[in-house]
Formats: structure tokens, C-alpha cells, sequence
């Protein structure tokens, strides 16, 4: 059985966009993958957040792939999708790409699935707000 090719564009909505930098590296000065999660945390947050409608908190991140290294100086777009909504969970797919070199070309160098609770003032659970 062959393998399927790999995604030429990104699914779901953009959620963020930064770039590599030098104090983002590890002593081999490669893009360390916390500050690739990390991002991809805040996008989805965002991401979650908008569709909640209120305060979110991340419980559990899944299914996390490295695929590619990134380098400094690469702009990293991430790009989120709702899976699922519970009552007051969701789960977002997330993805980052990152536009290499003067072309632009795009590379998806990772993924994963994010885990949001919507929350309360007070830290509490609470139903994920539905449109009417």
C-alpha cells in the first residue's frame, strides 16, 4: 500500500501568522518544537475562544507529528478546524506551515489535535456557546 502525498495547502482558517527567529532556536540552532506548539496553542485558543464565546482553557493536546524542521526565518502560519464540539469541550485540528525562502513555497511541518474547555469568570466550566 502507497502512501498518500502529502497536503499541498492548508486546512481550516488561518489563525496565526509570526516568524522564526534566532532566540526561538535550541544550541543547534534549530527552531525548538515548544515554540511551534506554543504557537499553535494560541492560535487555536483564539480559534476556540471565537467559537465558544467566551474564556477557554487548553486540557490536552493530541496526536502531535513533527514533520519538518523549521528554520530561522521562516513564516509560520497556523491553521485551525473544528473536529468536534462536547458541552463544554472542543477539539480543533491544527496545523503549521511555514513559507521557506523568496518563492513562498509552503511546507506543512506539523500538526495536531488541541482540547479546549470553555471556562467562567471563575475558572469553571461552562456550556460551549451555539448559534442561535
Amino acid at each position: 500500500m502507497s502512501e498518500s502525498p502529502p497536503p499541498t495547502a492548508p486546512h481550516g482558517e488561518l489563525v496565526i501568522r509570526t516568524i522564526a527567529m534566532p532566540a526561538d532556536t535550541n544550541a543547534s540552532g534549530d527552531i525548538f518544537g515548544g515554540w511551534l506548539m506554543s504557537q499553535m496553542d494560541l492560535g487555536a485558543a483564539i480559534y476556540a475562544q471565537n467559537l465558544a464565546r467566551s474564556r477557554v482553557t487548553t486540557v490536552a493536546v493530541d496526536g502531535m507529528a513533527f514533520l519538518h524542521p523549521v528554520n530561522v526565518g521562516d513564516i509560520v502560519n497556523c491553521h485551525a478546524s473544528l473536529l468536534k464540539t462536547g458541552r463544554t469541550s472542543m477539539q480543533i485540528a491544527v496545523e503549521a506551515w511555514v513559507q521557506r525562502g523568496r518563492d513562498g513555497r509552503l511546507l506543512r511541518v506539523t500538526k495536531g489535535i488541541f482540547t479546549y474547555v470553555a471556562i467562567d469568570d471563575h475558572g469553571r466550566p461552562q456550556p460551549v456557546q451555539r448559534p442561535a
